[in-house]
């Protein structure tokens, strides 16, 4: 019961925003650097998006990330109250 007091608490999605909003952008980042490096530092960003958001694939892609930023939020901002 102490997750229920914790998130009712009134800091608690502040500073879960805090942690969640930059780790999903430091996220896609890292992830597309990581998948594409060669036509990120060449600055072609008509490749990157036809590899990963065309056709739908951006779903997939943001789906994913935003799963992990909510839990990676959650959790750190959970042992961040104690």
């Amino acid at each position: 019961m102490n997750i229920i007091k914790d998130i009712q608490a009134p800091g608690f999605w502040k500073k879960f925003a805090l942690i969640a909003i930059p780790f999903f952008v430091v996220l896609v980042i890292i992830s597309l650097i990581m998948s594409n490096a060669k036509a990120f530092f060449s600055f072609d960003f008509g490749v990157i998006s036809e590899l990963n958001f065309s056709e739908g694939k951006w779903k997939q892609f943001f789906a994913i990330k935003i799963v992990i930023s909510v839990l990676y939020g959650f959790i750190v901002a959970l042992k961040k109250r104690k």
